[in-house]
Order: C-alpha cells, then structure tokens, then sequence
C-alpha cells in the first residue's frame, strides 16, 4: 500500500471528499434534531483502553469512549463525539490504522432503543442504499444458523473444528509462534472471517446477547449471566457498530481490566494501566446505552466504494 516516492495526491476524489462532507453534515442534523450535545475529548490520553491488542503506541485513543464516560458522570447528559481513533496497524479493504468513528451516548437509553436509533442514523446515512429488512439475532442464535452449534456451550474442539477451512486449525496448540488459542480467540475468529461476512446481506442485522467473556464495557444481562447486553451491527457483510448497555460497576470494571492485561501478558503483549479516573467516575456513570458507529464503512456503503481508501483524504500509507 505504501505511496511512490514524490506521489503527492490524496487518495480519495475530490467527490468523495464532498460526498464525505455531507454524510458528516447528515450525521449532526440527526443528533441535532434530537437534542444530543456535540462533545470534544483528547486523542493524546494517560491510559489506553486495556482489551488484548487494541492500543497504539503513546497511547492514543483507540476510543472517545472513557473520557465521554466521565462527561455522562459528571451530568453532561445525551451526548456525541465525531473523531478519529487509532487501532493497532491493520490495513485492507475495511481497515486502516487511523479512521473517524461516530460515538454517542444516550441516558435512560435500553439496548433496543439504542438499536432503533442506530438504525435510524444508518437509514439516513445511506439513504437509497440502505436495505429495506431490519433483523435482530442473538450472538447464540446466528452462530446455531450459521455453523449449526451453540457458542454458550460447544467445546472448544468444535470451535477449532469450524475453523479449519481458515487453514487456522493448528494454532490450538502452544507452539513456538505463540501461545494456544482461547475460547474468545476461537468464537472472535468465527465470528470474524466466517460469520460477519455473510450477515446483513439485503438486511441490517444486529446480533445481540454476546457471551459474558466478550462483555468488555458492558453490562451483563440480568435474566441469564452467560450473555452482555452488547450488540453489533453489519451489513453487507461490514460490521459498522459496536453498541453496550453501560457498566456502572467500578469493581466489576477493574476486575475485567485486570482480566484483560492477564490476557495481554498471556501474548506477550506489554501490560495496560489502569483508567484510574474511569474507574472513580463509574460509581456517578447514569443509567445510559452507548455506541461507536465506524464513518468511513458507512461512507464506503453509502457511495459505493470496495476499499476504504476511496473514502479517505489521506490513509496511513499516505498520510
């Protein structure tokens, strides 16, 4: 991907950036109108967030998500935030290290109003392109459609055993590469690159109930402890959003935390500090649901676009 040497231009048209221009200009008449304060917190942040390969170096943000917690404790109320993030160095068709995510949060909000109102923006933002079918799945339901076994339950043999058309089969064991796959590394792995990509095909499909291990942020379903009140959204194959009911549980945060850098160290990956000023804020955090919406995946949908770079000014290998 690297640009030539003296190759000045921006990767996206000068179309695109007009087109991007008005997807954002949307994007705020939509929160605008229904009354949610547009925030600013800092992409240069004191601790990262702690999930198992998620931080860049320096500790830039791979998400508006803590310091827009400590707004909502602190009495903000409904609020959104437009920015970019940084995550790890991947590239592709849908990735690239630095890209604009659209994060909001909304007070009194249940998971499924959270769901109507991400359809809704997603409806706006892709205008004629957006499918006409909404459905709504459980992380246990889509796997048992689509690979016939229950995630909640399966040994971790079935897992692996779903995975061998991936050619990934034989990181189950140690070897001297790295360390064996987890369970979570097994149903992320599934969910990735072998169900995501056939969802949200002539629908928006949000899978919801993720397992309680994948609850990150995350409150924990009160009518079964197996499963988070988490979802996310896709189409087209594109996972576009990542949505929680809010833990406001500072204890239960830390020890998720700490959970977190034992998998980090479990990698071989450096140890994450601690938010210590999340954690403080968690016990004032209102009653609120919360998401981050990927604007660059949506501005892909939404105009056409098979590689992310037709929709950014400037990605990483040009920037």
């Amino acid at each position: 991907m690297s640009a030539p040497d003296g190759d000045w231009r921006p990767s996206a048209s000068p179309e695109r950036l007009r087109q991007r221009a008005a997807l954002l200009e949307r994007a705020r008449g939509f929160f605008a109108a229904r009354a949610l304060t547009e925030v600013d917190t800092p992409v240069l942040v004191n601790a990262p967030v702690s999930e198992k390969a998620a931080a860049p170096p320096l500790y830039l943000h791979t998400s508006p998500e803590y310091a827009m917690k400590r707004l909502l404790a602190a009495g903000s109320g409904d609020i959104y935030q437009i920015c970019h993030v940084v995550r790890g160095f991947e590239c592709g068709a849908l990735h690239n290290p630095e890209f604009t995510l659209i994060e909001w949060y909304r007070v009194g909000f249940s998971l499924t109003q959270l769901m109507e109102e991400v359809e809704a923006l997603v409806r706006v933002l892709l205008g004629a392109r957006a499918p006409a079918a909404c459905e709504r799945i459980s992380y246990r339901d889509v796997f048992l459609r689509e690979l016939g076994f229950d995630p909640l339950s399966a040994p971790e043999t079935v897992l692996a055993q779903a995975a061998q058309p991936l050619a990934l089969a034989s990181a189950g064991a140690a070897n001297a590469t790295g360390p064996a796959m987890s369970r979570d590394d097994w149903l992320e792995l599934l969910m990735g690159a072998v169900i995501g990509p056939r969802l949200g095909r002539g629908t928006l499909t949000f899978v919801h109930s993720y397992p309680a291990s994948q609850a990150a942020l995350a409150r924990l379903d009160p009518a079964d402890a197996r499963v988070a009140q988490r979802f996310e959204l896709y189409c087209a194959g594109i996972e576009l959003a990542n949505g929680f009911h809010e833990l406001a549980s500072a204890a239960e945060q830390r020890a998720r935390f700490e959970a977190d850098n034992l998998q980090r160290r479990r990698l071989g990956l450096a140890v994450a500090a601690l938010d210590e000023r999340l954690l403080a804020a968690l016990p004032e955090l209102p009653d609120c649901a919360g998401v981050a919406l990927g604007f660059d995946r949506t501005l892909m949908l939404a105009v056409g676009a098979e590689r992310i770079e037709e929709v950014l000014p400037f990605p990483t290998a040009r920037a």
